[in-house]
This record gives C-alpha cells, sequence and structure tokens, in this order.
C-alpha cells in the first residue's frame, strides 16, 4: 500500500526517475520553460521550488553560498544551470516567499491522449504582458 506516499513512481526504477527530474529540473533552469506532461510537471515543480529555496538561503547566507552551491550541484546535472539558478533566477525570486514556478496546461497530446502544459518560471521578466485598458466607449 501507499499510505502518505507523495511521490509518484511513473513505473520507472527509482534511479531512473531520480535521473528524469534532474534533467527536467536542469533544464527548466536553463530554457526557463519547458513542455512535458502534466505528472512530471507537477514532480519537477516540487523540486525546482526546493532549488530556488536553496539558492535564496544561500545568497543571505555569509558562509553558506559555497554549502548551498554545493547542494545545489548535487541535485542538478550541468553546472551552467547551478550558476545560472545563483546568477539570476534566484535574485528574481528574492521577493516571493514561494509559488515560484507556474503550470500552464495545454490540453492532450494527440498519440497518446497524455495531458501535456508548460512548466515555467513566475519571474516578472517572463509574466506576459497585460495591456492597459482602454477606457469605455459611451454609449448614446
Amino acid at each position: 500500500m501507499r499510505h502518505q506516499r507523495v511521490a509518484k513512481k511513473f513505473g520507472r526504477s527509482t534511479a531512473h526517475r531520480k535521473a528524469l527530474m534532474k534533467s527536467l529540473v536542469t533544464n527548466l533552469i536553463l530554457a526557463e520553460s519547458i513542455k512535458t506532461t502534466l505528472p512530471k510537471a507537477k514532480e519537477a515543480r516540487k523540486d525546482a521550488d526546493k532549488m530556488v529555496t536553496i539558492a535564496k538561503k544561500g545568497l543571505v547566507a555569509k558562509d553558506g553560498d559555497l554549502a548551498a552551491r554545493r547542494l545545489a550541484a548535487s541535485r542538478l546535472t550541468e553546472p551552467k544551470a547551478v550558476q545560472k539558478l545563483f546568477a539570476k533566477i534566484a535574485p528574481a525570486m528574492k521577493d516571493r516567499k514561494g509559488g515560484y514556478t507556474r503550470i500552464v496546461k495545454l490540453g492532450t497530446r494527440k498519440g497518446d491522449a497524455a495531458e501535456t502544459c508548460i512548466l515555467q518560471w513566475t519571474m516578472d521578466a517572463k509574466a506576459p504582458e497585460v495591456a492597459a485598458e482602454e477606457p469605455a466607449k459611451e454609449v448614446k
């Protein structure tokens, strides 16, 4: 029984599942947006939010920066991703207390009817610009 087990297994072994999540989070950091299935995005979102929290704590702490970078490097596959996480993403999220990612549903995939989505950061620079509302025209 899977009582109180949160993580999905995706029909993969433990090592394969961990490698999949590392790859998804690394690619999210490097590309800032990835297209994947909804269950994978929901699991990757948890890890991505934890990575931002680690990076934010590392930026605040005086001696914790190196420890936080090493921890982040152990959970990612690319050194460039660690650099980008600490240089660009964590500083952009410094005022947020959570909710660093968003999931935008795209519908079902044609081949296997899997529900697809886009997983992206909720940084202000990436947010779609909202057009200023024009004053309503008066009807005579």
